[in-house]
């Protein structure tokens, strides 16, 4: 029974390991070809959106597309390593609101709706203090307790919502340090620093799962959670891991928004997490664990903001994206039953 698991194991984690192989020389697994699904998709959205509208593949347009791509995209990033381990976190769109509106209200004067007891450059370290603090206690309460991931992540959302309401106001802070603003506005290279933090973030992320011992313990978890223990991997150092880091993501994400906007609203970041899951299902992530790349991840949240932003570009109102990213999730499960033979649910 313990070899037979430790195979499994094995097996599971090396996974990205023989589809890269496969990819060199050789035949390519269909389900390896997931991870490159998209690519055709976005090159077609992008010849649609300059037909529809020439000013699509200006460069002043797709950098805008990529940095409010950016902040969903860290939320993407932290979902997708969380799925991967079989796991799932709702609270990650409101610890994108309340990290920051906690650090806003630490240091920001009473005219910004701030109490202002601390300097402003206490700003970045109390955002990422507050998203390492959430994911600790659903760490503990998912690993330490056992209790339903979903279920303790749906109430934590409820709970840092109300948190962010109360300490709030209902109003939005504003006059924010200029160390909260610095990451949402400052231009490196001649882009915005949002943009090479996400890009430079989903690369540690490609090579993490897919050339490190760290990376294959994550598939084999989410593949098999009792032969990972057989195989001597440390589920729960990993899983605690994972879902730290996760939050800690979601609160960088939360602070390149406020920079960004440069005011922290009472609702920030409701209603996000659908989007994110949508993103990670057209990207080829299972629900199931085990299965997904970042790469797919990545494709998948660029996909749905050019389709966004082509429906903006051609006067599509608002309400119809929404409607359209629920669609794209069903079109995507459909896709997968076709080619994988069995539906990510």
């Amino acid at each position: 029974m313990p070899e037979t698991a430790v195979a499994d194991t094995v097996a599971q984690a090396t996974e990205p390991e023989r589809g890269r192989i496969a990819l060199l020389g050789g035949r390519i697994p269909l389900a390896r070809l997931r991870d490159l699904a998209l690519v055709p998709a976005i090159i077609a959205i992008a010849i649609v959106g300059q037909i529809v509208n020439p000013v699509f593949l200006q460069t002043d347009n797709l950098i805008n597309v990529l940095q409010t791509m950016s902040e969903m995209a860290l939320l993407v990033l932290a979902q997708t390593m969380i799925l991967i381990v079989k796991k799932m976190d709702l609270s990650l769109e409101s610890t994108m609101g309340l990290a920051p509106g906690v650090a806003a209200w630490l240091t920001i004067g009473s005219a910004g709706h701030g109490l202002g007891l601390l300097p402003g450059a206490w700003s970045v370290p109390i955002t990422l203090a507050v998203g390492a603090l959430i994911g600790v206690i659903n760490a503990v309460l998912i690993i330490r307790f056992g209790l339903n991931g979903f279920i303790v992540t749906l109430g934590m959302l409820i709970v840092l919502r109300g948190i962010l309401t109360g300490i709030s106001g209902g109003q939005t802070f504003f006059q924010l340090p200029q160390s909260m603003l610095y990451l949402g506005t400052a231009q490196w290279a001649g882009m915005p620093a949002s943009i090479w933090i996400c890009l430079a973030l989903f690369a540690v992320a490609i090579v993490v799962l897919g050339w490190t011992s760290f990376g294959r313990s994550l598939y084999a978890i989410g593949g098999n959670v009792d032969a990972a223990k057989a195989a001597g991997i440390r589920t729960d150092r990993v899983l605690w891991t994972v879902i730290v880091t996760g939050s800690v993501l979601a609160a960088l994400a939360g602070l390149l928004l406020s920079g960004r906007l440069a005011s922290v609203a009472s609702a920030q970041g409701n209603g996000y997490i659908f989007t994110v899951f949508a993103a990670a299902v057209i990207g080829g992530i299972s629900l199931n664990g085990g299965k997904g790349t970042m790469f797919g991840a990545f494709s998948g949240i660029l996909l749905l903001f050019m389709i966004q932003n082509v429906l903006t570009l051609a006067g599509v109102p608002a309400q119809w994206i929404g409607a359209l990213n629920g669609l794209i999730i069903l079109v995507a499960l459909t896709i997968s039953r076709i080619t994988g033979g069995k539906v990510q649910d």
